[in-house]
């Protein structure tokens, strides 16, 4: 799938990442197999990475296209100044419909992450705040759309939060292996269910903030239609 470039101006270059493609190469891959080093080449200039989503979602992603934009814009993520919003797919249902998902994170093997246990050294607070947007029902299995917001950006977070509610993302090969496999033959997507949908941050160039937004990508649209089409829609409330 394309990159696309739903917004950009002269301190960033905001990008609608496909999936399968990481936004910078991992330990032992060409170092030109990356977004970055594909939009810089597109593009012929130099861009700077703000942050990263995993390599299997698809969504927004910003990038600075100079040093002071760069700073800025890493400052206000670390100093939690940036407001994230991720639409996942997801096997089960979330209760209450609305809520919040407090549950401290630690690293695990194999470059994973797993809820802490208590008073754990190396834990770290996370903190997601959800909604469930619809629900699908097929026999006694549902699925749920779920706008989630971390309040935190901790590794894999989301992945990890959903997978402890009981409601692992869908295709999810590290934390969502077994769900909905039977239910789920012929779903026109398999790969993580995950899509990085809004960004709002503040503008390095000053002015206010941003509020940038990628749509839903294409295999995510199609996967949405054919749970229109085989299963029951069902109230989120």
């Amino acid at each position: 799938m394309p990159a696309t470039v739903p917004y950009e101006d002269e301190d960033v270059v905001a990008v609608s990442k496909p999936p399968g493609e990481p936004v910078i190469a991992a330990r032992g891959e060409p170092r030109e197999a990356c977004l970055l080093r594909r939009l810089e080449a597109a593009r012929r200039e130099r861009l700077f990475v703000v942050h990263r989503i995993d390599r299997d979602a698809s969504g927004l992603v910003l990038f600075a296209r100079n040093a002071t934009a760069h700073r800025a814009l890493s400052l206000a993520f670390e100093q939690r100044g940036v407001d994230k919003t991720y639409l996942a797919f997801a096997a089960g249902t979330l209760e209450p419909p609305r809520g919040r998902l407090e549950m401290a994170l630690h690293a695990a093997r194999r470059g994973k992450a797993r809820p802490a246990l208590p008073r754990e050294p190396g834990r770290r607070e996370a903190v997601t705040d959800y909604a469930v947007q619809r629900r699908w029902r097929h026999a006694d299995e549902t699925v749920s759309l779920i706008e989630a917001r971390p309040r935190t950006g901790r590794h894999h977070q989301v992945r990890v939060h959903l997978r402890a509610a009981g409601t692992p993302i869908l295709f999810d090969p590290l934390y969502g292996r077994g769900a909905l496999t039977g239910s789920l033959e012929g779903a026109p997507c398999r790969r993580l269910a995950l899509h990085a949908l809004r960004l709002e941050v503040p503008s390095p160039g000053g002015g206010g903030r941003l509020a940038l937004e990628a749509p839903l990508a294409e295999d995510l649209r199609r996967l949405e239609a054919w749970l229109d089409g085989g299963w029951e829609r069902v109230d989120a409330e």
